[in-house]
């Protein structure tokens, strides 16, 4: 939150405005029609059905000089982070956790490394383990208290916002010759609060020639069933 206030030269206070939210993270322009208000500080946003989608939600704020952490995915090249306009000075890749001895990290460990993210960066992008609901509450708490924005990929009970990409069709290829350009695929949006109204959009992620565009910008698809 901003303490906004008018102060005199001694430092005292002469109007106070009181206190005010922390503005939106913003999201690129193609997401807009499904995110108009962009991502809002200290909200639990669940993304589903494409990493490229994940990505696309990161970069707008990522450019505009957001901090971002990736915890647990598989590996994620820079090229394709910086395909997106993700700033990679500004991005730490966290591996799955591990504890010293080489294990795996248990839930409530991989909870406490998330929360201490949330404690340093504005967004911090993960792949959760199957947690119990108190490590839910106290993440989506620990969010709201920091004004960072917390992205699980996947489920996530609970979420302010839910992002979801679905049926995925590419572009490119014709009868056995051709590469695969772009990706048509379907987002929606719904969620609590003034996420509550269902928004939808038919994007190309990736657009041809890499990042995200509205759909309409691009040729006809033909369709390829491949899991992208």
């Amino acid at each position: 939150m901003l303490d906004v206030a008018i102060r005199r030269l001694d430092g005292t206070t002469a109007v106070d405005l009181g206190t005010r939210a922390a503005p939106p993270l913003p999201v690129h322009p193609a997401l807009s029609s499904v995110l108009p208000n962009g991502l809002r500080r200290g909200s639990t946003v669940a993304v589903g059905g494409s990493i490229s989608l994940l990505l696309a939600l990161l970069g707008a704020a990522s450019a505009d000089g957001a901090w971002c952490a990736l915890v647990g995915f598989p590996r994620i090249s820079a090229e394709a982070a910086a395909e997106y306009s993700i700033d990679l000075s500004r991005l730490a890749i966290v591996p799955a956790p591990t504890m010293q001895t080489g294990q795996t990290m248990q839930t409530g460990q991989w909870a406490t490394a998330v929360g201490a993210l949330l404690d340093a960066v504005d967004i911090v992008a993960a792949r959760p383990p199957r947690l119990v609901p108190g490590d839910v509450r106290r993440l989506a708490a620990r969010a709201r208290t920091r004004e960072a924005v917390l992205m699980p990929y996947g489920d996530w009970p609970g979420a302010d916002v839910r992002v979801q990409a679905s049926r995925g069709q590419w572009s490119g290829i014709g009868p056995g010759t051709g590469r695969l350009r772009a990706r048509l695929v379907d987002v929606r949006v719904d969620g609590r609060g003034s996420a509550a109204r269902p928004r939808q959009a038919s994007l190309w992620l990736p657009a041809e020639g890499g990042g995200v565009t509205m759909a309409e910008t691009i040729a006809p698809v033909v369709p390829v069933d491949l899991a992208g």
